[in-house]
């Protein structure tokens, strides 16, 4: 190092400026050369003196270098490594360098401690979580101290990146919780993430889309390697000042055990922290889980009540009815009772139950508890028709892959009806149409729309109902219809919006472009959360209205409607710890399909009152295929 040069060249400034002062006609040449015995003892031992100073002062420019830079020096003996020439910033700015080792050191400290302590849960993201002695840092700290070099820092290394990793997956609960109202599942949600990269182009569009992704990995890498630099750097500084950490160390683990002894909290958080072991074990106890979960519901699907029904025996009750299974996209509890959403709501319930019983129809309505929440609709579908409960996609595929019976499929068996679905979210291949047993499925691709997309919403329901009538239900069958309908306009993000227009104006869809220019931009409506809630009222009227007046235009003598929503909306929306109930109407014009389910204590009128029987969604499909038709029971013997 440049000042360690400086130090041994001491003695040689102090004999040049000896020689400066003989007389001109002296010359070092002529000088005697001085020995061992012809040297003074004082100067010898002065000389000795100077050469140890410079090697100690050596030391501690290495020390100081180690400070600025977060390099290890070793025992802390050495002299170090040179860093850089006599005229370095660091040399020319001491204070300066000095100031910025220690925020770099408090720095990496503050982002161990936020690693330590970050809670997977949203409604614990508060100061006090973060003032509390993680147990893991102090175990973590011991052990560094007493590993040899090498092995302390790749040690510290793997550690910041699993420090890393665990808060990616803290992340991912917090958003998870926050949109699905559960924590991210390590085994099989990863494949939600590309659902919800679809869900951003169509809602934000394919750049700002590329934009949050490259945020993202960008997110990631620094998540796996910032934390690991910063446990590098303390571990560095430990070992340099051994006596100082172990002390420090053990001050901490002494505060810890007397905070967990005697339940000492700050603002309801337990000062003694063990948060980080407790996340890993339970995301162990999860994985274990879900292998476990994932074998026995395998055996539940593949026991069923009603697998060796015969169709002669199925939904006799409904024979000769077009039935109709519809199901609302995130048309939840809240849309009819939150008090900023509700009154729209409400009042085009009741204005349609007048305008229904006006057209010779009756309802009956109740609620029905979701699997799901937020989104991942196709398991509240999954759910209410294979009387299952479907929480999560190995579940899904499971079910799916089997023959269990559903209710769309138990129309199918029979053989008295057509089966049709009309899928305007569906955008490519489906297989499970197989499971639900439809004959037929009509996806985006097979609707005719020529409009614009409305966000994730490829066409208005209006247009879906629309096609509907003019592909199937207005033709002529042999054969009464069994139809399932999903309808979309009421999906995230409720901007823009379409509007109802008259029947005969729908066509082929084209008349929505200047409908959509002139709608509202998803950005702008979620800046503020009263304007998403107010838009996601808005989009279930409109999907009410358009239901509702399809049935009072196109419905019949023989039209029996069952509608639903499929889960509530995001937390944003529905808000924090919002039920997972979902209204559900039977609208039928013949008296007698009512008279079946009059022991279900439904509510007259497609608007649950706060008193009807909330059952759980997967409880539906076997009450149902009880009222219209006969208990499960084996096949007839041969």
């Amino acid at each position: 190092m440049s000042h360690f040069t400086r130090f041994r060249q001491l003695p040689q400034e102090t004999e040049a400026t000896a020689t400066e002062d003989l007389p001109p006609d002296s010359s070092t040449e002529n000088m005697p050369e001085h020995t061992p015995e012809d040297t003074p003892d004082g100067a010898v031992e002065a000389e000795a003196e100077v050469e140890c100073t410079a090697e100690a002062e050596g030391a501690v420019e290495a020390e100081v270098e180690a400070e600025y830079t977060g390099t290890d020096t070793g025992t802390g003996t050495g002299t170090g490594t040179d860093t850089g020439p006599a005229n370095g910033w660091r040399h020319r700015h001491p204070a300066a360098a000095r100031a910025v080792a220690w925020t770099t050191t408090a720095l990496a400290g503050a982002l161990v401690l936020v690693t330590l302590l970050l809670p997977n849960d949203p409604a614990r993201l508060t100061p006090a979580e973060f003032a509390r002695i993680p147990v893991e840092g102090i175990a973590g700290a011991a052990l560094l101290l007493l590993l040899p070099r090498t092995a302390r820092r790749t040690a510290a290394v793997l550690a910041g990146a699993g420090l890393g990793l665990l808060t990616l997956l803290d992340l991912l609960d917090i958003g998870f919780a926050e949109v699905l109202g559960r924590g991210f599942n390590v085994v099989f949600d990863w494949a939600l993430l590309g659902d919800g990269a679809s869900f951003l182009q169509d809602s934000i569009g394919r750049a700002g889309t590329i934009g949050v992704e490259i945020a993202a990995v960008l997110l990631v890498l620094a998540l796996l390697v910032l934390p690991a630099l910063a446990v590098l750097r303390l571990s560095n500084l430990m070992a340099r000042h051994g006596a100082r950490a172990t002390g420090t160390t053990l001050v901490l683990g002494t505060a810890w055990v007397v905070s967990s002894a005697l339940g000492v909290q700050i603002a309801g958080a337990p000062v003694a922290s063990r948060s980080t072991s407790d996340l890993v074990q339970a995301r162990v106890d999860g994985v274990k889980a879900t292998l476990k979960d994932e074998r026995t519901f395998a055996k539940e699907a593949a026991s069923d009540p009603y697998h060796h029904t015969p169709g002669s025996r199925l939904l006799t009750g409904l024979r000769g009815k077009d039935v109709i299974f519809t199901f609302i996209e995130s048309y939840g509890r809240s849309a009819v009772q939150d008090p900023l959403m509700a009154p729209g709501v409400d009042a085009v319930l009741a204005k349609g139950t007048k305008r229904l019983r006006a057209a010779g129809y009756s309802a009956r309505s109740g609620w029905l508890t979701s699997a799901t929440y937020g989104g991942s609709s196709w398991l509240g579908h999954s759910t209410f028709l294979s009387g299952l409960w479907i929480d999560n996609q190995q579940r899904y595929r499971t079910v799916t892959a089997g023959d269990h019976l559903t209710l769309t499929s138990a129309f199918k068996r029979t053989g008295a009806w057509r089966t049709v679905g009309i899928m305007p979210g569906v955008t490519k291949s489906w297989p499970e149409g197989k499971f639900y047993g439809l004959d037929h499925v009509y996806d985006s691709r097979e609707l005719g729309y020529k409009g614009p997309k409305f966000s994730w919403s490829t066409m208005p329901d209006q247009y879906s109902l629309s096609a509907f009538e003019r592909l199937e239900h207005g033709k002529p069958h042999d054969k009464p219809l069994m139809s399932e309908i999903i309808l979309t306009s009421s999906h995230n993000p409720w901007a823009p919006l379409p509007k109802t227009i008259g029947w005969d104006k729908v066509g082929d869809g084209s008349v929505y472009n200047s409908i959509e220019k002139a709608g509202k931009d998803p950005v702008d409506i979620w800046q503020q959360t009263d304007k998403v809630r107010t838009e996601y009222g808005k989009s279930v009227q409109y999907s009410l209205n358009s239901l509702i007046s399809y049935v009072e235009k196109y419905g019949n003598k023989n039209t029996v409607l069952v509608f639903l929503g499929d889960h509530q909306p995001v937390a944003k929306v529905s808000g924090d710890h919002a039920s997972r109930d979902v209204p559900v109407a039977i609208v039928a014009h013949d008296p007698d399909v009512l008279k079946r389910i009059s022991d279900w204590g439904y509510t007259p009128g497609l608007n649950p009152g706060h008193k009807a029987p909330v059952w759980r969604m997967d409880a539906f499909r076997n009450r149902f295929l009880s009222a219209y038709g006969s208990h499960p029971g084996p096949a007839p013997s041969r």
